[in-house]
Parts: structure tokens; sequence; C-alpha cells
């Protein structure tokens, strides 16, 4: 039974400490493939790097609404380099995390809108899907989809547990992707939203070192938890785990092309 972490981030400082041993560990734990994700010129940079070093881990690069420059001409210097340097690199399989968040930004919302946009337009350009992070911004997310389309699709990430944004991003053609809070006790309608999700469609993921799942919470997060979104989907929709763990890993193959 392997298992395919679709969104991690390997390349996170939490992890400067230990991240050789930990990778080590990783694929003795049946976590066959790995997908680290950046987030910011800094940690596409690394997660390439960490790519490049490991046969089983994968990259994404991307600058996220939390961590774009405060100019656009920062932005358009940062987001330049950075599709630079995802074309270089053959083990990049996104263009990610990008999208919107007003949770921890407000005023800066025209400025994320741009540099969304302009990540779409880099992926269609790479020919490659995107991985979107979204927070307190789903009509303006799904808006910017509808009107500027991502030719191979993509997606949401560490979806939040809303009906709009899941049947929305489902008509787009863009798969779902579960971290740490489909187990969470106060999660109160991730049973609904597990299963308006066609088999298909679905992926799973740690987002770690964040989002720990139960029962670790307060703990660091890593892809060896990636088992107990696996567990949880599994319980909703009554199948087995192995069945679980086998669609997810097709599926992320599928939309990152890994063959």
């Amino acid at each position: 039974m392997d298992f395919f972490d679709s969104h991690a981030h390997l390349d996170d400082e939490k992890f400067e400490d230990d991240r050789d041993k930990l990778i080590e560990d990783i694929r003795k734990d049946n976590i066959e493939k790995v997908v680290t994700a950046g987030y910011s010129l800094d940690t596409s940079k690394k997660a390439i790097e960490i790519a490049k070093k490991y046969d089983f881990i994968y990259a994404t690069c991307g600058i996220s609404p939390n961590d774009i420059p405060q100019t656009e001409e920062e932005l358009w210097k940062t987001l330049n380099e950075m599709q630079k340097i995802a074309k270089e690199n053959s083990k990049v399989v996104a263009i990610g995390e990008i999208g919107l968040d007003y949770y921890w930004n407000k005023d800066n919302k025209e400025l994320q809108k741009k540099a969304f946009i302009e990540q779409i337009k880099i992926a269609n350009n790479l020919n490659l899907p995107i991985q979107i992070h979204t927070r307190e911004a789903v009509m303006d997310t799904l808006e910017i989809l509808k009107q500027n389309k991502a030719i191979k699709n993509g997606v949401f990430h560490c979806c939040s547990l809303n009906r709009e944004l899941v049947k929305e991003g489902l008509k787009l053609g863009f798969y779902i992707s579960f971290a740490g809070p489909i187990t969470f006790k106060n999660s109160k309608n991730a049973n609904e939203i597990i299963n308006m999700i066609p088999n298909d469609r679905i992926l799973i993921e740690t987002d770690s070192p964040y989002l720990t799942p139960e029962p670790l919470r307060g703990k660091r997060n890593d892809p060896r938890n990636v088992k107990f979104m696996a567990k949880k989907i599994a319980e909703e929709k009554g199948l087995s785990i192995e069945e679980i763990a086998n669609i997810t890993y097709k599926n992320a193959c599928k939309i990152f092309n890994i063959k």
C-alpha cells in the first residue's frame, strides 16, 4: 500500500535540523511520492533542490498570496525569476501554491489578484497545473478561475470545507485535496464535503509541517501522517484505506503528469 502526499513543505525551515533523516524515514513508511510545495521564491528554490536530490520527491514553484512583494515592480521581478526556475527544472510539476488570502491580508487584495492571474498565465505557458490556496476569498478565487482558464486545471490544496467552492471547483475541472482539518473534532461539515467529491478527483496531503491531523495535533506534521487523511476518507466513503491510497495515488500522478 503506497501513499502520495500531494502537498507538503519539506522546504520549510521547521525541517532544517533533520530533513535528510526524516526523508529517509518517509520513504521507509510507504510514502511513495511527495510534492514539496514552494510558496515564495526562496522556498521554491529549496523545493527544487530537495526534489533533485530525491527521486520520489517533486516540487512546485509559486508565490503565495501571503508572500507576494508589496509593490508591482518587485512582484513582476519575482514572478519572472520564479517562471525561469520552473521552466528550467523537470521536477517541477505545478505552479503553486498560488491564490488569494483575505484572512491574513486584507489591504493588498488587488495585488494578490494580479499575482494570482499572472501565475495562472505562467502555468499555461509552461503547460503545468496550478495548486491553489484560498482563504476567506472564495468568490474572488472562483471568479478569477472562470475568467482566466488554467489549461491543465489544478488542485484546491487543503481545500476549505466550503460547499460552493467544492461544487464550482469540480465544475471547473479541479481536483480537491484534503489535509488535517478533515480529522479535527470541530470540523462540522467534513463528512458532507468528502462525499461530494468523486473518487477520480480526490487527493490527500499533509500540508506539513502545519495542520497536524488527529490524533497527533500539537506535534510537528510530516508526510507520514497522510495516512490519517486516507483513513478518514475511507471511513466516510465506505472503502478500505488501501482503496483510498490507490485512488489518491493514481489521481495525483494524473494531475501532476508523473509516470
